[in-house]
């Protein structure tokens, strides 16, 4: 039997997403945030709230960099969710990452995060529900180690890990247990 639990943003898995920008002087800010994702074969859908110091980077920058964080950074990644750009302008140095300027977009690469695409703006709106972003993917980077033979990303190898809207804890990614468009196949035989 179900149980009513109310009105809450209960889906699972969520993406912990590196949103990375430039702020005045070129300071790098880092966010961390789950409300993103593919919205198609080209684009990426975020929802900022509008006071956050990305929010205002992406408005003045037209670009951004949007990072999987892995298991080996989640300390750094935590931070930047709990850390403001707007009152702690050493929120990325404290980290204790490093940064280089991407070559197609005016915002930074995380480079210890080992996969990061490379978006500008496109579409940038306040909307009821906040700051509601649309990049282009033009570019994306990939450390060589999360890479299999053929050259395309292995999701066992990103290390990544997953927010839970339920509890607020992250996850690491398990095993494969299917493979997508075949495994139903049975089913349209029926």
């Amino acid at each position: 039997m179900k149980k009513e639990l109310g009105v809450h943003p209960y889906l699972f898995p969520m993406p912990v997403l590196m949103i990375a920008t430039y702020g005045d002087g070129d300071i790098v800010d880092v966010m961390n945030m789950a409300w993103g994702g593919i919205c198609a074969e080209n684009m990426v859908s975020l929802n900022i709230g509008a006071d956050h110091k990305t929010s205002e980077n992406i408005r003045k920058r037209k670009a951004f960099t949007l990072s999987i964080a892995d298991i080996s950074h989640i300390e750094a990644a935590d931070f930047f969710g709990i850390a403001s750009g707007n009152t702690m302008t050493d929120k990325f140095e404290r980290s204790g990452l490093t940064a280089v300027k991407s070559e197609k977009v005016d915002a930074p690469i995380v480079t210890e995060f080992p996969l990061t695409l490379e978006c500008r703006v496109v579409e940038d709106r306040t909307e009821v529900y906040g700051h509601h972003v649309i990049g282009e993917i033009v570019g994306v980077l990939a450390e060589e180690s999360v890479l299999d033979a053929r050259g395309k990303v292995d999701p066992t190898r990103l290390n990544a890990f997953v927010f839970d809207q339920f509890q607020n804890g992250y996850y690491a990614i398990g095993d494969k247990v299917g493979q997508a468009w075949h495994t139903g196949v049975p089913l349209m035989k029926k």
